[in-house]
Protein backbone atom coordinates (compact mmCIF):
# COMPACT_ATOMS: atom_id res chain seq x y z
CA UNK A 1 0.00 0.00 0.00
CA UNK A 2 1.18 3.37 -0.62
CA UNK A 3 2.04 5.66 2.56
CA UNK A 4 2.65 9.15 2.84
CA UNK A 5 3.26 11.21 5.74
CA UNK A 6 2.25 14.91 5.71
CA UNK A 7 4.34 17.60 7.77
CA UNK A 8 1.81 19.54 9.77
CA UNK A 9 0.41 20.64 12.86
CA UNK A 10 -1.52 16.94 12.77
CA UNK A 11 0.44 14.05 11.27
CA UNK A 12 -1.55 11.47 8.67
CA UNK A 13 -0.56 8.35 7.47
CA UNK A 14 -1.91 7.94 3.90
CA UNK A 15 -2.70 4.43 3.04
CA UNK A 16 -5.82 2.35 2.10
CA UNK A 17 -7.78 2.96 -1.07
CA UNK A 18 -5.87 4.96 -3.76
CA UNK A 19 -9.59 5.53 -5.34
CA UNK A 20 -11.56 7.82 -2.55
CA UNK A 21 -14.54 9.42 -3.44
CA UNK A 22 -14.18 13.31 -3.35
CA UNK A 23 -18.25 14.14 -2.55
CA UNK A 24 -19.67 16.90 -6.09
CA UNK A 25 -22.61 18.36 -4.33
CA UNK A 26 -26.09 17.87 -7.00
CA UNK A 27 -27.05 21.89 -6.88
CA UNK A 28 -29.72 21.23 -9.47
CA UNK A 29 -32.23 19.18 -7.57
CA UNK A 30 -36.10 19.92 -7.86
CA UNK A 31 -35.14 23.66 -9.37
CA UNK A 32 -37.19 24.50 -12.08
CA UNK A 33 -35.83 24.49 -15.67
CA UNK A 34 -37.16 27.11 -17.55
CA UNK A 35 -37.92 26.99 -21.36
CA UNK A 36 -38.65 30.42 -22.85
CA UNK A 37 -41.84 31.45 -21.10
CA UNK A 38 -42.96 27.96 -19.24
CA UNK A 39 -40.79 26.50 -16.48
CA UNK A 40 -41.13 22.39 -15.90
CA UNK A 41 -39.86 20.32 -12.93
CA UNK A 42 -39.61 16.68 -14.74
CA UNK A 43 -35.88 18.07 -16.24
CA UNK A 44 -34.26 17.97 -12.48
CA UNK A 45 -36.30 15.09 -10.63
CA UNK A 46 -33.88 12.59 -11.10
CA UNK A 47 -35.85 10.14 -12.88
CA UNK A 48 -35.36 8.76 -15.89
CA UNK A 49 -38.40 6.48 -16.50
CA UNK A 50 -40.80 9.60 -16.26
CA UNK A 51 -40.95 9.52 -20.01
CA UNK A 52 -41.26 13.32 -20.33
CA UNK A 53 -38.99 15.04 -22.41
CA UNK A 54 -38.24 18.40 -23.25
CA UNK A 55 -37.12 19.60 -26.81
CA UNK A 56 -36.92 23.37 -26.47
CA UNK A 57 -33.79 24.75 -27.99
CA UNK A 58 -33.22 27.05 -24.33
CA UNK A 59 -33.36 25.88 -21.00
CA UNK A 60 -31.76 28.02 -18.21
CA UNK A 61 -31.59 26.87 -14.50
CA UNK A 62 -30.99 29.21 -11.51
CA UNK A 63 -28.42 27.41 -9.44
CA UNK A 64 -27.31 30.17 -7.27
CA UNK A 65 -23.83 31.40 -6.48
CA UNK A 66 -21.87 29.65 -4.68
CA UNK A 67 -19.96 26.86 -6.98
CA UNK A 68 -16.56 28.04 -9.20
CA UNK A 69 -17.45 24.72 -11.30
CA UNK A 70 -19.98 22.78 -12.39
CA UNK A 71 -20.20 19.39 -14.03
CA UNK A 72 -23.42 19.85 -16.13
CA UNK A 73 -24.82 15.94 -17.28
CA UNK A 74 -27.92 15.44 -19.79
CA UNK A 75 -29.78 12.61 -20.67
CA UNK A 76 -31.57 12.16 -23.70
CA UNK A 77 -34.26 9.19 -24.98
CA UNK A 78 -34.12 7.76 -28.20
CA UNK A 79 -34.22 4.01 -27.80
CA UNK A 80 -32.33 4.53 -24.44
CA UNK A 81 -29.21 3.32 -26.23
CA UNK A 82 -26.61 5.42 -25.43
CA UNK A 83 -25.19 5.50 -29.31
CA UNK A 84 -26.63 4.66 -32.05
CA UNK A 85 -23.89 3.47 -34.21
CA UNK A 86 -21.32 1.20 -32.36
CA UNK A 87 -22.58 -2.10 -33.23
CA UNK A 88 -23.83 -3.50 -36.08
CA UNK A 89 -26.21 -6.64 -34.60
CA UNK A 90 -29.02 -4.03 -33.26
CA UNK A 91 -30.48 -1.23 -34.89
CA UNK A 92 -30.67 2.23 -32.54
CA UNK A 93 -32.73 5.12 -32.91
CA UNK A 94 -32.34 8.83 -31.25
CA UNK A 95 -31.32 12.20 -31.97
CA UNK A 96 -28.92 13.22 -29.67
CA UNK A 97 -28.50 16.69 -28.23
CA UNK A 98 -25.84 17.26 -30.94
CA UNK A 99 -24.80 21.14 -31.40
CA UNK A 100 -25.36 23.40 -28.88
CA UNK A 101 -23.87 26.02 -26.12
CA UNK A 102 -23.95 26.61 -22.63
CA UNK A 103 -24.12 30.00 -21.51
CA UNK A 104 -23.65 31.34 -17.81
CA UNK A 105 -24.98 34.78 -16.36
CA UNK A 106 -24.85 36.50 -12.99
CA UNK A 107 -27.43 38.92 -13.76
CA UNK A 108 -30.09 36.80 -15.18
CA UNK A 109 -33.49 37.22 -12.86
CA UNK A 110 -35.54 34.79 -15.16
CA UNK A 111 -32.95 33.26 -17.69
CA UNK A 112 -33.92 34.88 -20.89
CA UNK A 113 -32.70 38.85 -19.67
CA UNK A 114 -29.27 39.76 -18.23
CA UNK A 115 -26.25 38.95 -19.64
CA UNK A 116 -24.65 35.86 -20.83
CA UNK A 117 -21.38 34.49 -21.02
CA UNK A 118 -20.20 31.01 -23.96
CA UNK A 119 -19.01 28.83 -20.91
CA UNK A 120 -18.87 25.50 -23.46
CA UNK A 121 -19.57 24.70 -27.23
CA UNK A 122 -20.39 21.05 -28.10
CA UNK A 123 -20.21 20.11 -31.76
CA UNK A 124 -21.44 17.11 -33.68
CA UNK A 125 -22.13 15.50 -30.16
CA UNK A 126 -22.97 11.25 -31.05
CA UNK A 127 -24.08 9.77 -27.61
CA UNK A 128 -27.02 10.12 -25.30
CA UNK A 129 -25.57 10.68 -22.25
CA UNK A 130 -22.69 12.85 -21.42
CA UNK A 131 -21.41 15.51 -18.91
CA UNK A 132 -19.13 18.81 -18.98
CA UNK A 133 -17.47 20.89 -17.03
CA UNK A 134 -17.60 24.64 -16.96
CA UNK A 135 -16.25 27.84 -15.11
CA UNK A 136 -18.96 29.09 -12.84
CA UNK A 137 -17.36 31.62 -10.00
CA UNK A 138 -19.54 34.71 -9.65
CA UNK A 139 -22.44 32.96 -11.73
CA UNK A 140 -26.18 31.94 -10.86
CA UNK A 141 -27.45 31.06 -14.11
CA UNK A 142 -26.45 28.08 -16.82
CA UNK A 143 -28.26 27.93 -20.13
CA UNK A 144 -28.13 25.49 -22.98
CA UNK A 145 -28.59 26.91 -26.54
CA UNK A 146 -28.84 24.63 -29.25
CA UNK A 147 -29.29 24.55 -33.06
CA UNK A 148 -31.02 22.33 -34.88
CA UNK A 149 -33.04 19.16 -33.34
CA UNK A 150 -32.49 18.75 -29.72
CA UNK A 151 -34.25 15.34 -29.29
CA UNK A 152 -35.89 14.69 -26.52
CA UNK A 153 -34.24 15.65 -23.37
CA UNK A 154 -35.01 13.56 -20.12
CA UNK A 155 -32.87 14.98 -17.83
CA UNK A 156 -30.45 17.82 -16.54
CA UNK A 157 -27.71 17.81 -13.63
CA UNK A 158 -25.18 20.34 -12.41
CA UNK A 159 -23.44 19.38 -9.75
CA UNK A 160 -20.65 21.40 -8.02
CA UNK A 161 -17.42 20.68 -8.91
CA UNK A 162 -15.37 23.13 -6.89
CA UNK A 163 -13.44 21.25 -4.73
CA UNK A 164 -12.64 18.53 -7.31
CA UNK A 165 -15.35 16.00 -6.88
CA UNK A 166 -14.51 12.22 -8.16
CA UNK A 167 -18.04 10.99 -7.64
CA UNK A 168 -18.75 10.31 -11.00
CA UNK A 169 -19.67 8.37 -12.90
CA UNK A 170 -20.22 6.24 -16.44
CA UNK A 171 -22.37 3.09 -16.54
CA UNK A 172 -20.68 0.98 -19.47
CA UNK A 173 -23.11 -2.09 -21.11
CA UNK A 174 -25.14 -4.13 -23.15
CA UNK A 175 -28.70 -4.38 -23.37
CA UNK A 176 -28.73 -5.58 -20.35
CA UNK A 177 -27.50 -2.11 -19.03
CA UNK A 178 -29.77 0.00 -21.62
CA UNK A 179 -32.99 -1.75 -20.25
CA UNK A 180 -32.02 -2.49 -16.53
CA UNK A 181 -30.45 0.56 -15.90
CA UNK A 182 -32.58 3.24 -18.35
CA UNK A 183 -35.42 1.51 -19.71
CA UNK A 184 -36.96 0.04 -16.82
CA UNK A 185 -38.47 1.54 -13.75
CA UNK A 186 -36.97 1.52 -10.54
CA UNK A 187 -37.49 2.78 -7.24
CA UNK A 188 -34.54 4.29 -7.06
CA UNK A 189 -31.75 5.08 -9.19
CA UNK A 190 -27.96 3.70 -7.91
CA UNK A 191 -26.96 7.14 -7.16
CA UNK A 192 -30.07 7.94 -5.40
CA UNK A 193 -29.47 4.37 -3.31
CA UNK A 194 -26.40 6.16 -1.97
CA UNK A 195 -27.33 9.38 -1.33
CA UNK A 196 -30.12 7.60 0.93
CA UNK A 197 -26.94 5.50 2.50
CA UNK A 198 -24.44 8.59 2.42
CA UNK A 199 -26.39 11.69 2.66
CA UNK A 200 -22.67 13.21 1.80
CA UNK A 201 -22.76 12.22 -1.62
CA UNK A 202 -25.13 12.54 -4.96
CA UNK A 203 -23.33 10.56 -7.52
CA UNK A 204 -23.30 12.50 -11.07
CA UNK A 205 -24.47 9.24 -12.71
CA UNK A 206 -24.45 8.94 -16.73
CA UNK A 207 -25.88 5.58 -18.59
CA UNK A 208 -24.29 4.10 -21.30
CA UNK A 209 -25.92 0.57 -22.06
CA UNK A 210 -26.25 -0.28 -26.03
CA UNK A 211 -28.31 -3.30 -27.27
CA UNK A 212 -26.23 -6.12 -29.08
CA UNK A 213 -22.46 -4.51 -28.25
CA UNK A 214 -19.95 -6.82 -27.44
CA UNK A 215 -16.67 -6.37 -25.90
CA UNK A 216 -14.95 -6.09 -29.71
CA UNK A 217 -17.12 -3.56 -30.62
CA UNK A 218 -16.65 -1.43 -27.32
CA UNK A 219 -12.77 -1.45 -28.13
CA UNK A 220 -13.10 -0.65 -31.70
CA UNK A 221 -14.74 2.23 -30.22
CA UNK A 222 -12.95 3.07 -27.13
CA UNK A 223 -11.63 6.34 -28.34
CA UNK A 224 -14.99 7.57 -28.70
CA UNK A 225 -15.63 6.19 -25.28
CA UNK A 226 -12.77 7.75 -24.01
CA UNK A 227 -13.71 11.59 -25.71
CA UNK A 228 -17.44 11.32 -24.53
CA UNK A 229 -17.49 9.31 -21.14
CA UNK A 230 -13.75 9.79 -20.23
CA UNK A 231 -14.24 12.87 -18.19
CA UNK A 232 -15.38 10.51 -15.36
CA UNK A 233 -13.38 8.94 -12.80
CA UNK A 234 -15.55 5.83 -12.71
CA UNK A 235 -16.85 2.90 -15.19
CA UNK A 236 -19.08 0.22 -14.24
CA UNK A 237 -19.03 -1.94 -16.48
CA UNK A 238 -21.27 -5.02 -17.40
CA UNK A 239 -19.66 -6.59 -20.50
CA UNK A 240 -19.92 -10.29 -21.20
CA UNK A 241 -23.72 -10.93 -22.24
CA UNK A 242 -22.98 -11.02 -25.91
CA UNK A 243 -19.45 -12.40 -25.84
CA UNK A 244 -20.28 -15.75 -23.99
CA UNK A 245 -23.87 -16.12 -26.00
CA UNK A 246 -24.53 -19.57 -26.18
CA UNK A 247 -22.84 -21.14 -23.22
CA UNK A 248 -19.27 -21.88 -24.68
CA UNK A 249 -16.22 -20.58 -24.36
CA UNK A 250 -14.48 -20.28 -27.84
CA UNK A 251 -14.78 -16.85 -27.46
CA UNK A 252 -13.27 -16.77 -24.08
CA UNK A 253 -9.43 -15.64 -25.23
CA UNK A 254 -11.33 -12.89 -27.08
CA UNK A 255 -13.10 -11.48 -24.58
CA UNK A 256 -10.22 -11.71 -21.72
CA UNK A 257 -8.23 -9.63 -23.91
CA UNK A 258 -10.53 -7.14 -24.94
CA UNK A 259 -11.23 -6.27 -21.29
CA UNK A 260 -7.45 -6.25 -20.39
CA UNK A 261 -7.52 -3.42 -23.30
CA UNK A 262 -10.55 -1.57 -21.61
CA UNK A 263 -9.25 -2.09 -18.13
CA UNK A 264 -6.11 -0.54 -19.53
CA UNK A 265 -7.46 2.69 -21.99
CA UNK A 266 -9.11 3.44 -18.42
CA UNK A 267 -6.53 3.42 -16.24
CA UNK A 268 -4.20 5.53 -18.53
CA UNK A 269 -6.80 7.82 -18.59
CA UNK A 270 -7.67 8.32 -14.64
CA UNK A 271 -10.57 6.03 -14.85
CA UNK A 272 -11.01 3.51 -11.72
CA UNK A 273 -12.98 0.54 -14.04
CA UNK A 274 -15.58 -1.44 -11.93
CA UNK A 275 -16.48 -4.81 -13.54
CA UNK A 276 -20.08 -6.52 -12.70
CA UNK A 277 -19.91 -10.41 -12.60
CA UNK A 278 -21.85 -11.43 -16.45
CA UNK A 279 -25.81 -11.68 -15.75
CA UNK A 280 -27.18 -15.35 -15.76
CA UNK A 281 -29.57 -16.80 -17.93
CA UNK A 282 -32.33 -19.22 -16.87
CA UNK A 283 -31.53 -21.55 -18.95
CA UNK A 284 -35.08 -23.24 -19.12
CA UNK A 285 -36.12 -20.47 -21.07
CA UNK A 286 -33.14 -19.23 -23.09
CA UNK A 287 -31.27 -22.80 -23.99
CA UNK A 288 -28.04 -22.32 -22.34
CA UNK A 289 -25.92 -20.70 -19.46
CA UNK A 290 -23.11 -18.63 -19.06
CA UNK A 291 -19.82 -20.52 -19.20
CA UNK A 292 -18.12 -20.36 -15.79
CA UNK A 293 -14.61 -19.67 -17.61
CA UNK A 294 -16.11 -16.07 -18.28
CA UNK A 295 -16.69 -15.38 -14.78
CA UNK A 296 -13.53 -16.73 -13.84
CA UNK A 297 -12.48 -14.15 -16.55
CA UNK A 298 -13.98 -11.50 -14.40
CA UNK A 299 -12.50 -12.09 -11.42
CA UNK A 300 -9.40 -12.84 -12.48
CA UNK A 301 -9.59 -9.52 -14.09
CA UNK A 302 -10.67 -8.10 -10.72
CA UNK A 303 -7.34 -9.49 -8.60
CA UNK A 304 -4.73 -8.82 -10.87
CA UNK A 305 -5.80 -5.38 -11.76
CA UNK A 306 -6.22 -4.79 -7.99
CA UNK A 307 -9.90 -3.39 -8.88
CA UNK A 308 -13.17 -2.87 -6.77
CA UNK A 309 -15.58 -6.01 -6.83
CA UNK A 310 -18.60 -5.25 -8.64
CA UNK A 311 -21.75 -6.66 -8.02
CA UNK A 312 -22.25 -10.41 -8.82
CA UNK A 313 -25.59 -10.20 -11.21
CA UNK A 314 -24.96 -14.36 -12.28
CA UNK A 315 -25.68 -15.44 -8.24
CA UNK A 316 -28.28 -13.03 -7.81
CA UNK A 317 -30.47 -13.80 -11.09
CA UNK A 318 -29.60 -17.41 -10.89
CA UNK A 319 -31.29 -17.29 -7.44
CA UNK A 320 -33.76 -14.63 -8.65
CA UNK A 321 -35.17 -16.21 -12.31
CA UNK A 322 -38.55 -14.72 -12.20
CA UNK A 323 -36.73 -10.93 -12.51
CA UNK A 324 -35.96 -12.29 -15.93
CA UNK A 325 -37.68 -11.63 -19.17
CA UNK A 326 -39.58 -14.33 -21.37
CA UNK A 327 -36.27 -14.96 -23.11
CA UNK A 328 -34.55 -15.76 -20.12
CA UNK A 329 -31.64 -13.12 -20.43
CA UNK A 330 -32.46 -9.58 -20.38
CA UNK A 331 -34.00 -7.89 -16.62
CA UNK A 332 -38.02 -8.34 -16.64
CA UNK A 333 -39.17 -4.54 -16.00
CA UNK A 334 -42.55 -5.92 -14.66
CA UNK A 335 -41.19 -8.00 -12.02
CA UNK A 336 -38.02 -5.84 -10.85
CA UNK A 337 -35.40 -6.97 -12.59
CA UNK A 338 -33.86 -3.51 -13.26
CA UNK A 339 -34.79 -1.95 -10.06
CA UNK A 340 -32.44 -5.50 -8.79
CA UNK A 341 -29.67 -4.07 -10.95
CA UNK A 342 -29.56 -0.43 -9.29
CA UNK A 343 -29.60 -1.91 -5.76
CA UNK A 344 -26.84 -4.48 -6.62
CA UNK A 345 -24.74 -2.04 -8.09
CA UNK A 346 -25.27 0.58 -5.00
CA UNK A 347 -24.89 -2.43 -2.60
CA UNK A 348 -21.28 -3.12 -4.57
CA UNK A 349 -20.00 0.67 -4.61
CA UNK A 350 -20.79 1.44 -0.63
CA UNK A 351 -17.71 0.39 0.41
CA UNK A 352 -15.95 3.00 -1.76
CA UNK A 353 -18.19 5.42 0.29
CA UNK A 354 -18.29 3.91 3.57
CA UNK A 355 -14.37 4.30 3.63
CA UNK A 356 -15.23 8.51 2.79
CA UNK A 357 -13.07 10.83 1.71
CA UNK A 358 -9.64 9.83 3.29
CA UNK A 359 -8.12 12.96 2.59
CA UNK A 360 -6.82 14.55 5.94
CA UNK A 361 -9.04 17.60 6.15
CA UNK A 362 -7.16 18.89 9.36
CA UNK A 363 -3.52 18.81 7.19
CA UNK A 364 -2.16 22.04 6.49
CA UNK A 365 0.10 20.52 4.00
CA UNK A 366 -1.77 18.46 0.98
CA UNK A 367 -1.37 14.90 0.36
CA UNK A 368 1.56 14.99 -2.22
CA UNK A 369 4.67 15.54 -0.10
CA UNK A 370 7.58 13.72 0.27
CA UNK A 371 8.53 13.42 3.94
CA UNK A 372 10.51 10.05 4.05
CA UNK A 373 8.28 7.05 5.15
CA UNK A 374 7.02 6.93 8.52
CA UNK A 375 8.63 9.81 10.16
CA UNK A 376 7.76 13.65 10.71
CA UNK A 377 7.66 16.10 13.55
CA UNK A 378 9.91 12.86 15.26
CA UNK A 379 6.74 11.13 15.06
CA UNK A 380 7.23 6.94 13.82
CA UNK A 381 4.43 5.42 12.57
CA UNK A 382 3.97 1.68 11.45
CA UNK A 383 1.39 0.05 9.21
CA UNK A 384 -0.88 -2.38 11.00
CA UNK A 385 -1.45 -5.79 9.74
CA UNK A 386 -4.95 -6.22 8.68
CA UNK A 387 -5.44 -10.23 7.31
CA UNK A 388 -8.49 -12.25 7.20
CA UNK A 389 -8.10 -15.85 9.13
CA UNK A 390 -10.79 -17.73 8.42
CA UNK A 391 -13.62 -16.15 9.44
CA UNK A 392 -11.88 -13.58 11.71
CA UNK A 393 -10.66 -10.37 10.94
CA UNK A 394 -7.36 -9.82 12.69
CA UNK A 395 -5.66 -6.98 12.92
CA UNK A 396 -1.72 -6.51 14.72
CA UNK A 397 0.23 -3.67 15.46
CA UNK A 398 -1.75 -1.21 16.13
CA UNK A 399 1.18 0.49 18.71
CA UNK A 400 0.57 1.75 22.06
CA UNK A 401 -2.18 4.57 21.38
CA UNK A 402 -5.89 4.20 21.43
CA UNK A 403 -7.47 3.52 18.24
CA UNK A 404 -11.23 3.19 16.68
CA UNK A 405 -11.74 0.76 14.85
CA UNK A 406 -14.82 0.27 12.58
CA UNK A 407 -15.51 -3.03 10.38
CA UNK A 408 -17.88 -2.11 7.28
CA UNK A 409 -20.16 -4.27 5.54
CA UNK A 410 -20.28 -4.76 1.48
CA UNK A 411 -23.69 -2.78 2.12
CA UNK A 412 -22.39 0.19 3.67
CA UNK A 413 -23.47 -1.43 7.11
CA UNK A 414 -21.16 -0.83 10.14
CA UNK A 415 -21.15 -4.34 11.53
CA UNK A 416 -18.64 -3.72 14.61
CA UNK A 417 -17.20 -0.78 16.39
CA UNK A 418 -14.36 -1.13 19.35
CA UNK A 419 -11.61 1.17 20.63
CA UNK A 420 -8.17 -0.71 21.02
CA UNK A 421 -5.74 0.04 23.30
CA UNK A 422 -4.36 -3.59 23.33
CA UNK A 423 -2.07 -2.92 20.01
CA UNK A 424 -4.58 -5.85 17.73
CA UNK A 425 -7.72 -6.60 17.95
CA UNK A 426 -9.52 -10.02 16.66
CA UNK A 427 -13.21 -9.94 15.18
CA UNK A 428 -14.77 -13.20 15.05
CA UNK A 429 -17.90 -15.33 13.62
CA UNK A 430 -18.18 -12.87 10.53
CA UNK A 431 -20.41 -13.94 7.78
CA UNK A 432 -18.58 -14.54 4.48
CA UNK A 433 -17.41 -11.46 2.53
CA UNK A 434 -15.60 -7.72 1.46
CA UNK A 435 -15.39 -5.84 4.81
CA UNK A 436 -13.39 -2.60 5.04
CA UNK A 437 -11.66 -1.66 8.37
CA UNK A 438 -11.46 1.94 9.12
CA UNK A 439 -8.64 2.40 11.80
CA UNK A 440 -8.19 6.22 13.48
CA UNK A 441 -6.21 6.81 16.22
CA UNK A 442 -4.94 11.04 17.32
CA UNK A 443 -2.01 11.02 14.51
CA UNK A 444 -2.92 8.45 11.69
CA UNK A 445 -5.77 7.59 10.06
CA UNK A 446 -5.92 3.44 7.43
CA UNK A 447 -8.43 2.27 5.56
CA UNK A 448 -8.09 -1.27 4.03
CA UNK A 449 -10.30 -4.29 2.28
CA UNK A 450 -10.56 -7.40 3.67
CA UNK A 451 -12.08 -10.71 2.17
CA UNK A 452 -13.42 -13.12 4.41
CA UNK A 453 -13.89 -16.68 2.53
Amino acid sequence: MNKKVVVASVVCFWVGLANAIVPNKLVSGGLPAHTGAATTDYLTDGYLTNWKSSSAKEIALNVGEGPTKLRINWESYGDCAWATDFTSGCGHSGVALSNFKILTSANSTDGNDGDWEVAATIENNPVMARGVDIEFAGKSWFKFVSEGDVGQILEIEAFDMSAGGTDTWFFMGTSISQMGIKQQDTDSTTAQIIHAKFPEYTPAMLRGGIGCINSSEVVEHLGEYLEYAGNVKFWAIEMGTNDAWGGGDWNLATYKKNMQTIIDSAKAHGITPIIARIIATDSSKAGWQVNPAFLEAVDNLTEENNLPKGPDFFAYFKEHPEQLASDGVHPNGDKKGGQAMHHLWAEALAPLYAAGDTTCKDCATPPDSTEPQGIAQGIRFSAPRIYAQGRSIVIEGLGDAPASIILVSATGKAVAQRNSTTGSERFERLPMGQYIAIIRSKNAAQTSIVQVK
